[in-house]
């Protein structure tokens, strides 16, 4: 895998406010989708067969946001995604929103792994030998 993972977007009405301005809470959703496609290259399975398969589940155990600029209808986003930390039972991401190469919203995002129970589980050895 490379070093960062990148996924493209684009600003749909759906995704604007009034003014024609991503509304904030989107950039939540653009950020799993970039995560989740980052783990369907990492470790080309989905999230349902990593559960069924595995037992292993991802779920967000913090996220820190900087708003920096607002991206708006029709614009085309770029999401940046990098493993800054890993543990068998933790990933921690750099997150980045992008028009170009212009930062809009950063994001640290903090993964923890858990079975099905919500219990802190551990990724299996192969799947952690993956992430750089």
């Amino acid at each position: 895998m490379a070093n960062i993972h990148n996924f493209n977007v684009r600003v749909y009405y759906e995704d604007t406010d009034v003014g024609g301005i991503v509304y904030y809470a989107n950039y939540l959703k653009f950020f799993e989708r970039a995560r989740t496609e980052m783990i369907y290259n990492l470790f080309e399975l989905s999230h349902k067969k990593l559960k069924t398969d595995f037992n292993v589940i991802f779920v967000v155990r913090s996220c820190n946001i900087k708003y920096l600029k607002s991206a708006q209808f029709e614009d085309k986003l770029n999401i940046q995604t990098k493993i800054i930390k890993k543990s068998p039972v933790r990933l921690n991401l750099l997150q980045e929103v992008k028009k170009k190469e212009e930062l809009l919203v950063s994001a640290e995002v903090e993964l923890a792994v858990v079975n099905e129970l919500g219990d802190v589980n551990k990724l299996p050895s192969n799947f952690f030998n993956k992430l750089k």
